[in-house]
């Protein structure tokens, strides 16, 4: 086989599998509304310290961190689906049933983290202690 070829080829493959991931700092009038309302909703009073817009394949997400080192993730959509606290999270950005399920089983912990994706979603409490409940809301089980 002719070595142009063959070089032709990984450099094909080299770029095929790195051409798409891409992530780029935005800022400004670059940030969406959607993230900036929800920030100022939820989290009154932070200030966003960045904002990354991550590209993969065919995929956008947007991760925010917040002065008091909370990080947030988006999705295409700009919709959350992922919350990391260092301390309490605000009430208003933990779905109702979810929230009543930790206060009336944890009433002397606070949730620090939230995550849903396709299936499920769940929350960390202070004591770390991690549950995991259905997207509706249901509890399902303490993961270990």
């Amino acid at each position: 086989m002719d070595i142009k070829i063959i070089a032709l080829s990984l450099f094909a493959t080299t770029i095929s599998l790195t051409g798409f991931a891409q992530e780029t700092v935005i800022s400004g009038k670059q940030i969406p509304q959607e993230i900036t309302a929800y920030v100022t909703r939820h989290f009154p009073g932070q200030k966003l310290l960045q904002v990354v817009k991550d590209r993969d394949d065919f995929t956008v997400k947007y991760e925010v961190i917040l002065d008091n080192r909370t990080k947030l993730e988006f999705n295409s959509k700009k919709q959350i689906t992922e919350i990391d606290g260092k301390s309490k999270l605000p009430d208003s950005v933990i779905p109702s049933k979810i929230l009543s399920y930790v206060k009336a089983n944890y009433p002397d912990n606070y949730i620090t983290d939230w995550d849903l994706d396709k299936r499920k979603q769940s929350v960390e409490l202070d004591n770390n202690l991690s549950l995991e409940f259905s997207r509706a809301g249901t509890f399902l089980r303490i993961d270990d």
